[in-house]
């Protein structure tokens, strides 16, 4: 099941299924118990969604605004340099526990809205990755139980201000500007997804490709990341892990390459979907 989160055109906050190019809206029936899919998540009712679309109204994506498929989460933990090929790039030798930062929900849009480069800079990467929306909630959770923790996936871009990233050794400035990240276009079901490190990923920049990798090169697999953060914070429905991004970044490219005004960033994964967001300057 793939559910969309999205603003209608009154600007009433919903939820519903995305299926053959539309969205079939529960959020009439289910929003007076549930207003928002962390909510579903919270209480193990993904499966009322399916049953309530069969009634819902069909949407057009045109007549809504599509947000992050988790827009209110309780935390975006991110693990930088956990693909292979990356760390290569960088130069660097695989860490020894995943490197973690955050990033605050207003740094994260929908599919199909306008990535913000900030005033502050020209910088503006690119980082494809596979997110994962947490389930069931858990601390201290084991590596054998933690992909029963899990209640999706979608696609992700960790966009990043690079010269802010590397004021400090702290990465926060340059993954937390306003606008500079995006999520979706929608949660794939964990039962829809069996197999994510089966799954292949791709970030294109105005149609070119600039990353392509196997989700099974991962430094740290999902259930690694998950068994080591819950040690330190408990998981809660809802919360997203963004898995890192591989190798082809435009930091470490000759001549650099950014993302700039005008141009279109795409991150696909196979048996997920397809991120796009067009790149604009901040007024």
């Amino acid at each position: 099941m793939r559910i969309s989160s999205y603003i209608t055109k009154d600007g009433t906050s919903s939820y519903g299924i995305a299926k053959d190019g539309k969205l079939h809206d529960v959020g009439a029936e289910m929003r007076s118990k549930h207003p928002d899919l962390r909510s579903v998540i919270a209480a193990n009712a993904t499966a009322e969604i399916e049953t309530a679309a069969k009634d819902g109204q069909v949407l057009e994506a045109s007549e809504v605004t599509l947000t992050s498929p988790v827009a209110n989460p309780a935390k975006i933990i991110c693990i930088g340099l956990n693909y292979m090929s990356h760390i290569k790039e960088t130069g660097r030798e695989k860490p020894a526990y995943p490197s973690i930062f955050t990033r605050y929900p207003s740094s994260v849009i929908g599919h199909d809205q306008p990535l913000v480069r900030p005033k502050a800079s020209t910088w503006f990467d690119f980082e494809g990755e596979l997110a994962v929306v947490i389930g069931k909630p858990g601390r201290n959770i084991s590596e054998a139980d933690a992909m029963q923790h899990v209640a999706g996936y979608s696609c992700f871009n960790d966009g990043s201000i690079r010269d802010y990233q590397r004021h400090t050794s702290q990465f926060w400035a340059g993954k937390n500007f306003d606008d500079s990240g995006s999520m979706g276009p929608w949660m794939v079901t964990a039962d829809e997804l069996t197999d994510p490190a089966a799954q292949t990923m791709e970030t294109r920049l105005n149609g070119e490709v600039v990353q392509s990798t196997s989700i099974s090169d991962l430094a740290f697999n999902i259930a690694e990341q998950i068994a080591y953060l819950s040690i330190v914070t408990k998981l809660l429905p809802g919360d997203i892990i963004a898995t890192g991004t591989p190798s082809g970044v435009g930091l470490f490219r000759e001549p650099k390459l950014f993302m700039k005004d005008g141009d279109k960033i795409e991150v696909e994964i196979s048996g997920i979907g397809i991120l796009s967001n067009g790149i604009v300057d901040e007024s």
